[in-house]
């Protein structure tokens, strides 16, 4: 039995049953899509759902303010998708009188989407024969067929790109594409495969050679920065708290966020006054601070781990303007500090 037949077979029996798979309209995969990047199918369901009830159309996703997009994102991280994801419904609705792009070479064009996401759109939405090549695909292609080329190198994603194309079914490109992410996903997982009760445990390559664990191939990371964060949470008598809007490029920008210092080393409640930053911070307002969490909350985000402590600030009057307590819980932030304005009842 051909792959493909095998491979759709299988698809028919086990497919999950998620809700952006009741449909193709574009919009709504385009959607799905861009949510489920670097995100599990249990986290991602209820932003798609959030989404989709929120913004019905590609006009009210253009219509809305950022601010309510990345609120509305926060938890997700990859914050930069939600960006593209909002710049590019704005560019649909205005410049292609909302009628989303109809082939992959249109699709491509749109902002934040990669090679991945316009093969899957235009073959689910439009029978498109586009492959997808994403990290499930490339575990189940490496094993199956026992290459040893690494996934991230330029010569792996062209090889890989390559065979996906030349297995894909042309009459079924959507169902064929969905069905091989679902095999990697739920079946060819990472760890502890289902070999044993796999349609393809007689012909794969990895299996036969002992080879499951050491596939797909991959070059190493890149090192991991440390970096130590402490947030100054400024309270004043008003109740008026200093919560500021990131503007420079990096992945929170145009999030929230209290006022940072950033130290080499882990700050020392005792020492916390002396340090030049802070001393440079508050000029000569007096202050009392005390530490919300003396054990450093460690974020890890795929290129560094913040090390992170919140800093409670009670002084008679902010360094400037600042805005009502009760605002800061309605405004987007990153999930670290807005995990923080939830358990310290910041806005009671």
């Amino acid at each position: 039995m051909h792959f493909k037949t095998r491979l759709t077979n299988w698809y028919s029996i086990h497919k999950r049953s998620l809700p952006w798979r009741q449909t193709k309209n574009p919009y709504y995969i385009w959607l799905s899509e861009i949510i489920m990047q670097q995100t599990q199918v249990k986290q991602g369901s209820p932003y798609y759902e959030a989404f989709v009830s929120r913004f019905p159309t590609v006009f009210d996703l253009a219509d809305a303010h950022e601010e309510e997009v990345l609120k509305l994102w926060q938890g997700l991280g990859y914050y930069s998708r939600a960006r593209n994801l909002h710049a590019s419904a704005k560019h649909i609705a205005s410049n292609l009188n909302g009628i989303f792009p109809k082939t992959y070479s249109e699709i491509i064009k749109l902002k934040g989407v990669g090679d991945y996401t316009a093969s899957a759109i235009a073959s689910i939405c439009f029978d498109e024969p586009t492959a997808v090549v994403d990290g499930n695909v490339y575990r189940v292609l490496s094993r199956y067929f026992g290459i040893d080329t690494p996934i991230n190198s330029t010569e792996g994603v062209k090889e890989f790109k390559k065979l996906a194309t030349t297995l894909i079914d042309h009459e079924h490109p959507g169902d064929y594409n969905q069905a091989l992410m679902e095999f990697g996903a739920t079946q060819c997982k990472p760890k502890n495969p289902y070999c044993l009760h796999c349609p393809f445990n007689a012909s794969c390559e990895a299996l036969q050679k002992g080879r499951i664990d050491q596939l797909p191939v991959k070059l190493g990371k890149t090192k991991v920065s440390k970096k130590h964060f402490n947030f100054l949470v400024l309270i004043s008598p008003d109740r008026t708290t200093l919560f500021e809007k990131r503007t420079k490029k990096g992945i929170w920008r145009n999030l929230y966020q209290f006022p940072l210092i950033e130290t080499k080393t882990e700050l020392a409640a005792e020492d916390f006054k002396q340090h030049p930053k802070i001393k440079a911070y508050f000029e000569d307002l007096p202050f009392e601070h005390s530490l919300y969490n003396t054990k450093e909350l460690i974020h890890k985000l795929s290129h560094q781990h913040l090390h992170t402590r919140f800093w409670i600030i009670e002084l008679e009057a902010l360094p400037e303007q600042g805005m009502p307590i009760s605002e800061v819980k309605n405004l987007p932030a990153p999930i670290l500090i807005g995990n923080f304005i939830e358990a310290f009842d910041f806005t009671s």
